[in-house]
């Protein structure tokens, strides 16, 4: 497997210039690459959207990392200036677009990391909370501070952040503008890692790559089951989760990962 990084190169459509992407071995690195704070517009959010949807089509592909551009900022969320004529259409399409893409992320197939770089606010936080993992440099700061400013966090962040953090340390972030750093976030279960400034991203790469020695087909099969218990109560999912296991024997990968075992040599997975 290659460990250097080389370009994505989509094929299927123009991938906007606001993001990035980059292929490192099985992982797929996207940059958020709109300066200067790293801000979502609607070009990026739908081009974020294609972008999972295509990743999700490649066989090759079976982890995602994203992060920022520069040593600053991840991402400080959607450009106010968007917002500040009070046009009603614009924040529906809008709030509809950073949903579309940041549930898309979620609901990627293979495991995604967020290589938090630097502040991560309102819907640039919200676009780590969607990922399975988040890790942050010391430096970083994150927040949902829109009610500061009138509004409220509409890309996932009243529902995905109380999970991660309960709702007592979400109340005190969203309705409080609480800003957390890297070692609260550690503490208080927003983060899993926290790594020294300039990283993130390293360390990030390093974990995806780990995904590769797992079957792709298997990681497909569990993470909808661990995610599941947001849904539903974990008690309804113990069916379902007896029925993948059973279906995983459709899989090629699923004999190959047994046999490699036994004959104590490198499963060899094809995603099929």
């Amino acid at each position: 497997m290659s460990t250097a990084l080389e370009p994505y190169k989509p094929g299927i459509f123009d991938l906007t210039h606001k993001l990035t992407v980059e292929k490192h071995g099985h992982t797929a690195l996207i940059t958020i690459n709109n300066p200067p704070a790293n801000t979502w517009d609607r070009e990026s959010l739908i081009g974020l959207k294609q972008l999972i949807d295509h990743l999700d089509r490649d066989d090759d592909i079976y982890a995602l990392v994203i992060t920022g551009q520069g040593g600053k900022f991840f991402s400080a969320g959607a450009d106010l200036k968007l917002f500040a004529d009070g046009d009603k259409a614009r924040a529906r399409e809008m709030a509809s677009r950073f949903g579309e893409a940041f549930e898309r992320l979620s609901a990627f197939r293979g495991v995604s990391i967020a290589a938090i770089n630097g502040y991560a606010m309102g819907g640039g936080l919200e676009c780590a909370l969607a990922c399975d993992i988040r890790i942050a440099e010391r430096q970083a700061m994150m927040a949902l501070p829109e009610a500061s400013v009138g509004l409220l966090p509409c890309a996932g962040g009243t529902q995905n952040l109380p999970w991660l953090v309960g709702e007592g340390w979400a109340k005190r972030m969203i309705l409080c503008g609480e800003r957390v750093d890297a070692d609260t976030a550690l503490r208080i279960g927003l983060v899993e890692q926290v790594v020294d400034s300039g990283e993130a991203r390293g360390h990030a790469l390093l974990l995806a790559a780990k995904v590769a020695s797992q079957s792709p087909v298997a990681v497909r099969a569990i993470k909808p089951l661990i995610q599941g218990a947001r849904e539903r109560a974990p008690s309804t999912w113990l069916p379902a989760e007896r029925e993948r296991f059973v279906d995983l024997f459709d899989a090629a990968d699923t004999r190959e990962g047994v046999n490699a075992f036994l004959e104590k040599r490198t499963a060899h997975w094809r995603n099929q």
